[in-house]
């Protein structure tokens, strides 16, 4: 994790209503952010792993408009209630912020930044924090202070509503995936966010597998909330969930590529695209810049237990039967099983999958996941795999 690399603070006076970020703009190396008022103070810190700078904006709130560009890849902001702002700088290479100062209208924030090799970022995330005074030269002693950031506590967790019949019957967990400040893929073309196309699919799903008759059903999330990643398998172990699927949108820099995919866990990749795919999911831990979701060594020592080898066993069989069942019903891509390190797949003992629906980067595919028909689409897929996946299992015993 990052430690406080940068801080940086300015004290104008208290505005009469929060200000907003207005635009932020990446250009030679340079952030630029701009706000539609005079902002309390900022601060900024590296994140490792990957490379990212993140920064606090005190009494501000989050805007839409960014550009990346140079060292940036992304922007990204969020909101944090009661205490400001965070922009977060998704980095093309190690890079730390050599210098940075207020405009002096108070209303815009220059940050600039240095490319530097791994060593040296881990170095400077490790550093003690170095202090910028207001630009103005006022109260410049008393704006010198350091930070520590810490990390927000984790909330206990309600156990969702099961619908669906007694105790007799299994019980499938439908994961919404992201949700709250993390939206997931937004679509370049209507900028439909994926934590709400995988709610109504979710919600979709469940409705479908209610009406059989022959499942209960809980959905990790009915809102439009966030949740940690370990906590989403966590809440359908509790629940003792004899099957846990994670509903994705995918996107991709191929605007052409389109169709549904099944990834179950492997800790080795099948393909650079389940790799990328896995680098983007498993950074949903990260609130805003911090890390909510550090996992343990258990973790990665329960991998090798005879228990997970026969999860992941059945988790592969249910994925290739969903492909079975969904090639008719909905675009799929040609290799549709495939594997990745997914940390919301880790549970030890329930097959697990996560179900990317299609890409939101693919015009057809949007369409396709924001009607009615294709959600009902890809909630029948999922109804029939599961009907048959505990009609196997009823056989088998």
């Amino acid at each position: 994790m990052g430690t406080i690399a940068w801080i940086m603070a300015w004290l104008f006076g208290a505005p009469a209503a929060a200000p907003a970020v207005e635009q932020v703009r990446v250009a030679d190396n340079r952030v630029i952010i701009r706000f539609d008022g005079v902002v309390d103070g900022a601060k900024s810190f590296l994140v490792a792993d990957p490379d990212r700078i993140a920064i606090d904006i005190a009494g501000a709130t989050a805007g839409e408009s960014a550009r990346a560009a140079g060292l940036v890849a992304a922007v990204r902001q969020a909101d944090r209630p009661g205490e400001g702002a965070r922009i977060l700088l998704d980095l093309t290479r190690p890079a730390i912020v050599g210098g940075g100062r207020f405009t002096d209208d108070g209303r815009g924030l220059i940050l600039d930044l240095r490319p530097v090799d791994a060593a040296a970022f881990a170095s400077a995330a490790r550093a003690a924090a170095a202090s910028f005074s207001s630009p103005a030269g006022a109260r410049a002693n008393a704006d010198r202070y350091s930070v520590s950031l810490p990390v927000p506590p984790k909330q206990p967790s309600v156990l969702p509503e099961i619908t669906g019949g007694d105790e007799t019957r299994p019980l499938v967990v439908i994961d919404a995936g992201h949700g709250g400040h993390d939206p997931g893929a937004i679509s370049p073309h209507d900028g439909t966010y994926e934590k709400d196309v995988t709610l109504a699919i979710a919600r979709a799903t469940r409705d479908a597998l209610v009406a059989t008759g022959r499942v209960r059903v809980a959905l990790t999330r009915d809102s439009d909330r966030f949740l940690v990643l370990a906590e989403r398998y966590r809440l359908a172990r509790r629940m003792g969930a004899d099957l846990f699927v994670s509903i994705h949108a995918d996107s991709a820099e191929n605007r052409n590529a389109h169709g549904a995919t099944a990834y179950t866990l492997s800790e080795i990749a099948s393909d650079k695209e389940a790799a990328r795919l896995a680098a983007r999911e498993n950074r949903a831990d990260i609130l805003a810049g911090v890390n909510l979701g550090a996992e343990t060594n258990a973790v990665s020592s329960i991998l090798i237990d005879l228990t997970q080898r026969e999860t992941m066993n059945a988790s592969a069989s249910f994925a290739r039967l969903l492909g079975r069942e969904a090639e008719p019903l909905i675009p799929t891509r040609d290799v549709f099983h495939r594997m990745a390190s997914l940390i919301v797949l880790k549970a030890p003992d329930m097959p697990s999958i996560l179900f990317e629906t299609g890409y939101l980067s693919n015009e057809d595919d949007v369409r396709r996941l924001t009607s009615r028909d294709g959600r009902r689409a890809v909630a029948e897929s999922l109804s029939n795999a599961i009907e048959i996946h505990f009609a196997r299992r009823l056989a088998a015993r």
